[in-house]
C-alpha cells in the first residue's frame, strides 16, 4: 500500500483537487446573489458544495486505494444499481421535477441524480468487458453488440427524462473505448454513422430541442427568449477582456445570466477572471488529460487501458459539452463544467472517476518499477 500510494500520479492529483478548490471559489462567487435572493443566505449553494465536495473527497481517497481489478467485477452490479435508479427517478411521485426535466431523486436531504452514477458505472463495465474479449472482437454479434445493448437501454432512460446531452456524453465516452479495443474498423464505422444518424433525429425531432440548435446559431434573432442565456453569456464573456472584472465582480450573475453557478459558471470566470481564468481552467483540463492517455499508452493491462482512456475522456467530452455550449460553438445541452460547476451528484461522481484515474496511475507506475528490479 505505501508503495503504491507513493507511486500515484501527484501532480494528476493535484490538477483535480485545484480545479475543486478553484470551482467552491466560483460556485461562491456565482451565486450568492442568488443565495441571498431565494434563501437569505449568500452562502447557501457554496455550504451544498462543499458538503458534496467532502463526500467526493472521501470517495476519491477510497478510490485511489481501492484495488481497480475489484472495481471491474463490481461493475455488473453498479449497472444493474444503476439501471434500477435511472427507472426509479421517472416513477410518478418518487422522481424529482426540475425545470420541465425528470432526474432525481430525494434522499432525506439531499437530491441525487442517477445518471451522474450511470456513467461511471457504465464506463468502468465498458472497460471491463472489451478487456476480456481482446482476441474475440471480430465477431460483432456475440461479442461486441451485447454491452452495446445495455448502454442503449441506458441511453434511452436518460433521454426519457430527457438528457439527450448527458446520454449523448455517455456514448461518446464509451465510443472512444470501443476505438481503442480490438473493435473492427467496419463495425466502428457502422456503430459512428447509426449513431451520429441517431442524435440527429433526437436532436430536431422535439421543438425544444430544435429551439435550442436554431437559438445556438443565431442566439439574438430571439434574444429575450430561446436566445436570452446565450446571449447573456456572450454579454459576461466580452466584458472580462483579458483580466477580468476582479474576483466577484461579475454583473451578469445578479439575475440576468440563468444558471449562472451552474452550467453557465464559465461565463461568470470569464467576466471576472477574463481569458486568462479561462485559459488556467482549460490547461488543467488538458493537463488531467495528458495525464490520463499516458497512463492508458503505458499500462500492461488491457483492462487498466482502456478504463483510463474511458475516464478521461468521461471528463474531456463533459467539459467540451459545457465550454461549447457557453460560447456558442455547441447547442446548450445542460451539462456542468466538471469539478467546477455546483451540482453534488456530478461532483462526488467525477471525484470518484479522477480517483480511480490516479490509483491506474499507481499502479503503472509500481509495475514499472518492479520489471526494472533485477531478479537475483
Amino acid at each position: 500500500m505505501k508503495n503504491h500510494l507513493r507511486n500515484i500520479d501527484y501532480p494528476l492529483l493535484g490538477a483535480i483537487l485545484f480545479l475543486c478548490a478553484f470551482g467552491l471559489l466560483m460556485v461562491y462567487s456565482a451565486s450568492y446573489p442568488l443565495g441571498m435572493l431565494r434563501y437569505g443566505d449568500d452562502k447557501f449553494f457554496f455550504s451544498q458544495q462543499l458538503i458534496s465536495f467532502g463526500l467526493g473527497l472521501l470517495l476519491l481517497l477510497t478510490a485511489i486505494i481501492f484495488p481497480y481489478r475489484k472495481i471491474g467485477k463490481l461493475s455488473p452490479l453498479l449497472v444493474l444499481v444503476s439501471l434500477f435508479l435511472l427507472v426509479l427517478v421517472l416513477v410518478p411521485g418518487i422522481g424529482v421535477e426540475r425545470n420541465y426535466s425528470q432526474r432525481w431523486l430525494q434522499l432525506g436531504p439531499l437530491m441525487f441524480q442517477p445518471s451522474e452514477a450511470v456513467k461511471l458505472a457504465i464506463v468502468v463495465y465498458f472497460a471491463q468487458v472489451y478487456a476480456s474479449k481482446q482476441h474475440r472482437l471480430h465477431n460483432f454479434k456475440t461479442e461486441v453488440l451485447p454491452p452495446l445493448i445495455i448502454l442503449g437501454l441506458v441511453f434511452v432512460l436518460i433521454l426519457i427524462q430527457p438528457d439527450l446531452g448527458t446520454a449523448t456524453s455517455l456514448a461518446l465516452a464509451c465510443g472512444c473505448i470501443l476505438l481503442c479495443s480490438n473493435v473492427r474498423l467496419k463495425h466502428l464505422l457502422g456503430l459512428g454513422i447509426v449513431g451520429l444518424t441517431g442524435v440527429i433525429y433526437l436532436a430536431v425531432s422535439e421543438s425544444y430541442r430544435l429551439k435550442r440548435i436554431l437559438s445556438f446559431r443565431d442566439p439574438f434573432e430571439d434574444a429575450l427568449g430561446d436566445g436570452y442565456q446565450l446571449v447573456n453569456s456572450y454579454y459576461a464573456i466580452a466584458s472580462g477582456g483579458i483580466t477580468g472584472n476582479g474576483l466577484g465582480n461579475s454583473f451578469q450573475k445578479f439575475g440576468y445570466l440563468p444558471e449562472a453557478h451552474t452550467d453557465f459558471i464559465m461565463a461568470v470566470i470569464l467576466e471576472e477572471l477574463g481569458t486568462i481564468g479561462f485559459f488556467v481552467v482549460v490547461l488543467s483540463y488538458l493537463f488531467i488529460m495528458y495525464r490520463g492517455v499516458r497512463i492508458s499508452i503505458k499500462g500492461n493491462d488491457p483492462f487498466l487501458k482502456l478504463l483510463a482512456v474511458g475516464l478521461t475522456f468521461m471528463i474531456m467530452i463533459q467539459a467540451i459539452f459545457n465550454l461549447g455550449a457557453i460560447t456558442g460553438l455547441l447547442p446548450i445541452t445542460g451539462i456542468t463544467l466538471p469539478f467546477i460547476s455546483y451540482g453534488g451528484s456530478s461532483l462526488i461522481l467525477l471525484m470518484a472517476a479522477a480517483g480511480i484515474l490516479v490509483n491506474l496511475s499507481g499502479v503503472v507506475k509500481t509495475s514499472a518499477k518492479e520489471q526494472e528490479t533485477p531478479v537475483l
